[in-house]
Parts: C-alpha cells; structure tokens; sequence
C-alpha cells in the first residue's frame, strides 16, 4: 500500500543542487561543508574527485570517460551530472578545442585542508579556553535530552496537552505544513504532519531542518553561515563540549533553535559552552533517498517513542496497541476513541465519528490505513476495517457544507421570487426550494441582500 502524496524529503545533494552558484561557491569555502559534501557522494564520484584533487590542469573529457567499463557508462553519465549540478567541477576548453574538466578550485582547495589539515580552527573545544566543566554532560545523558527534546515537538503535534514548544517552533510547523492553525485556535496536525509521524527519526529530522532553512533567510539569516555551522556539528565529538567565543548574533540565534529541537546541549541559554547531541552529529547526512513513510514502521524506536510496538486490528473495529510510548498512543488517539489502557497496552475502536473527525483534520483515510498496515500482527488488515474506513471518508466527501443565512416565511411568492433574483444577481444564492418559499444566501451576500429588502420595503408602505 502506498500513499497517494508522499512527503517530499531532499536528500542533501538534492537540496545543495537548488541553491544559486554564488551560495554555493560561498559555502565550499568551509573545510567542513566540502568534506560533509564529499563524504555523501555516489562512491564513483568520490574516485572521480580524488583523481582530480591533485591535478591543476583539466583533463580531456575523453580521457575521464576510459576510467569506466563501457557497460558502467550510466554510472559514469550519473556521477557527472552529480559533479556538474553540485559545481564541483567545471566544463574548460583545451587546446586544439577539446572539452576537459577541472575541479572547482575553492573546493578542491578546502577539500585538500579538511583532508589533510591545515586552515582555521572550524570550532573551540571548550577545554582549551574555558576549562574543564564542572557541570560536564556524558553521552548517556545527552542521549537522554535529545530524545525528551525531540519527543516535545512530536507530541506537541498531535495534541498532547502536556506538550509546549516555543512560538517560533510553532510557526515553523505551521509554515511547513505539518500543522494548521485558525484564528484564535491552537494549531492542529494536518495531512502532512499525520504522514511526518510515519517517517524514520532521521528523515523527520532532515525534513524539519529544510524547512527551517527555507525560512532562514525571510528571518534575516546568513544561509551560509548556519549551513556551515550544520556542516561542523556533524563533524563534532560526542560528549566534548564546544565554546560559542566568536559567535555572530546570528549563530547564537540559530544555537537557541537547535537547542529547543535536541540538537545541542546548552545548560543555559547564557551558557559559553554548549554539547552537541547525536542528532546534530547524523543530521549532516540527510537521507540516502525521498522520505517515505515505508522506510520504518511507526512504533519502530525513535527518539521518546520507547519500546518497538506493534497493532492487532480486529473486525470488530477494536485496535489493540502493545506500546509504552506516549506519542504511538496518542497517534493511535488522532483517528480512533481511546477505551482501556494498561501498563503497555490501550484498547481503542475506530468509530465513524472518529475516523470522519481526523478526516476533518486533513487526515485521509488512506493514511490511517497505512498506519494499521505497517504495524500489525498479521499481514493483512480485515477488509470489513479497510473498506468501512474508505466508506467513512467518501461519505463525509459526499456532502460539501458552506455556511449561510437562511431566508424563509415570506408574506407572498412574489416576494421570494424577487429577493431569490436578486441574490442570484449578486452570485450568492446557495440554494432555494421555491415551493416552500426558502432560500440561503452567503455571509458574505447576506448584507447587500438584505439592504435590498428593506429599501423594496420601504418602497411597499410608501
């Protein structure tokens, strides 16, 4: 079973191709950028660059053809295209008016520094100027925080009362369409967000990171600045803490945020250290491939959702969900009603007031299916739930509900059929039933109508 929308989810070189040559070229002046970009290269790609990085003159396109087996050359025409999309190498005429290629040279340069060595500090291990810290954190216990971390923003998404992020995070959820939010309403998960659930940690991580990038710049922030920064923390010790000395406001900015997803540990916001976590240590990679909700089953471990679980689903229309983690149970909650819960079990029935409420979320029921598809027992759901739930969706989908004003208890026909043209002038007549003298105009129609009932009023008793 497949989602008809599946959430797009770039992986790295994906997203880097769609940023401007002049972004591009600024950010391979960091020694960590090139070698976060080198490492995630297809691995014929990566023979291609090595060859290349000690060679200062280009090499006829001809020549780099014959490195391959005639039957590789599609891996051959796909590493080039990556080289060429990613500008890690150029297109340069030879002599005599044969094409070559030639590394880019601000990326062959720092690659060589990452390498090697050589070039500017990329961070300052808190010890050399600040001393040992006394509030020193281990691995276990950052482990620990970027998990509860983490679980907040997820368990914010689907509701839990308990759950309190920023505003600023909520915007950014919003913005991305992983949640909606209505005037004077807290925000609530859309189809999206419902689907962001189903993904990996990891995938749910790079998702969220592009999304906050996108807005970066809207926010008056140097892209190239925090994508360098994103770049560094990959290449960071676990457990050894780092000083922000030297930060720009911008950074300091940017740590905060991090440290509200559970990328970094900061004691406090004031802090002069601060400790990256795993997450931020995997982030650079991104993932291998487009997200898609089948690349892990829901109640697999991540961050906060405690023991791998799973779902027995029976016809009739109990969910039986063997799981300790509050957020599985609480995804479970979004399209069923919650009957029993024990030590790690909940018992819940899928209702059509339930079903048809998430459906109203913006939850389809094909997505409800594919949560109760990758987690049961058996391999295959009853078909009474499977069609029942597609039942409930294309009924409430049958009816299309618009709000109105209702007109009725006119005096004569004559009346009804001159404030019914009139609104049908306007283009805000909804519906009629002449027979019984009633009509429903827009709310937005309602005001001109109704000036015009009381002017022919008027006009009557003159």
């Amino acid at each position: 079973m497949k989602l008809r929308v599946q959430l797009q989810c770039k992986n790295l070189h994906e997203y880097l191709r769609e940023l401007s040559p002049e972004l591009l070229d600024r950010l391979y002046n960091h020694p960590a950028t090139c070698l976060a970009v080198y490492r995630e290269l297809p691995s014929l790609a990566k023979n291609y660059v090595m060859r290349m990085l000690f060679v200062d003159q280009p090499l006829p396109q001809a020549a780099v053809a014959l490195w391959v087996k005639k039957d590789s050359q599609k891996d051959h025409d796909e590493c080039v295209s990556v080289l060429a999309g990613l500008r890690l190498w150029h297109s340069q005429q030879l002599q005599g008016g044969l094409q070559g290629y030639i590394l880019n040279p601000v990326f062959k340069d720092n690659l060589r520094i990452a390498l090697l060595g050589g070039g500017k500090a990329w961070a300052d291990e808190g010890g050399s100027s600040l001393g040992p810290d006394r509030h020193a954190r281990d691995i276990e216990s950052l482990d620990k925080y970027a998990m509860e971390r983490w679980e907040v923003i997820l368990h914010f998404m689907v509701g839990s009362p308990s759950a309190a992020v920023s505003q600023d995070l909520a915007q950014l959820l919003v913005q991305a369409g992983l949640m909606k939010s209505e005037a004077g309403e807290a925000p609530y998960i859309t189809s999206a967000g419902f689907q962001f659930l189903l993904l990996d940690t990891a995938s749910q991580l790079w998702y969220f990171t592009l999304q906050y990038l996108k807005s970066a710049q809207s926010r008056g922030m140097d892209l190239v600045e925090i994508l360098s920064f994103l770049f560094q923390l990959s290449f960071s010790t676990l457990g050894r803490d780092y000083s922000v000395e030297g930060m720009s406001e911008s950074l300091l900015t940017f740590l905060q945020h991090l440290r509200e997803f559970g990328l970094v540990f900061q004691r406090k916001r004031k802090s002069r250290r601060y400790y990256p976590t795993r997450l931020a240590i995997t982030l650079a990679a991104g993932v291998t491939s487009s997200a898609s909700p089948s690349s892990s089953s829901a109640l697999s471990p991540c961050p906060g959702t405690g023991d791998a679980g799973f779902i027995v689903v029976e016809t009739n229309y109990r969910i039986y969900a063997y799981t300790n983690s509050e957020l599985q149970i609480a995804l479970v909650a979004l399209f069923s009603e919650m009957l029993y819960r024990f030590p790690n079990l909940v018992v819940a029935h899928v209702t059509r007031e339930s079903v048809q409420q998430a459906i109203a979320n913006g939850i389809t029921a094909q997505q409800v299916l594919f949560h109760l598809y990758v987690n049961p027992v058996t391999p295959v759901l009853p078909p009474t739930i499977t069609d029942q739930i597609r039942l409930w969706e294309l009924e409430r989908d049958r009816l299309q509900f618009t709000e109105g004003v209702l007109y009725n208890q006119f005096l004569s026909q004559t009346d009804f059929e001159m404030l019914r043209d009139r609104a049908q002038g306007l283009g805000c007549l909804i519906w009629q039933d002449v027979a019984h003298r009633v009509m429903v105009v827009t709310n937005e129609g309602h005001s001109e109508v109704k000036r015009f009932w009381k002017r022919q009023r008027s006009h009557t008793k003159h």
